[in-house]
């Protein structure tokens, strides 16, 4: 479990600098970080799911759809920042490995 935290964290391959401490002394505790990755994973998965269920009202159900469905996948990628920070997770999305999967899902939102 260590590593996994050690790994998420961004802290598995590089030595703790002064300013590395810095940013660990202000960030979110391993508790708060999954609290606000469940939290925010719920919101989206609830959100994809209602986008789902709107889709069948008459005249409005695509529009609908579409946002709760676009809010929900925005906030559960955006639930991985919890776990990750916010670049980390950036610079792993824009690696050359994953660039055109990235690409392709941003077009998609």
């Amino acid at each position: 479990m260590d590593k996994l935290k050690r790994v998420l964290s961004g802290r598995d391959t590089e030595e703790p600098s002064g300013l590395a401490e810095v940013i660990e002394s202000t960030s979110l505790g391993w508790g708060t970080r999954v609290k606000g990755f469940i939290a925010c994973f719920a919101i989206g998965c609830l959100c994809s799911l209602l986008g789902s269920c709107l889709l069948w009202v008459p005249k409005k159900g695509l529009v609908l759809f579409a946002v709760f469905y676009t809010l929900g996948n925005i906030a559960s990628i955006g639930s991985t920042l919890f776990l990750m920070g916010p670049m980390k997770q950036l610079k792993r999305m824009f690696e050359p490995t994953r660039l055109i999967a990235t690409i392709v899902m941003l077009v998609s939102i």
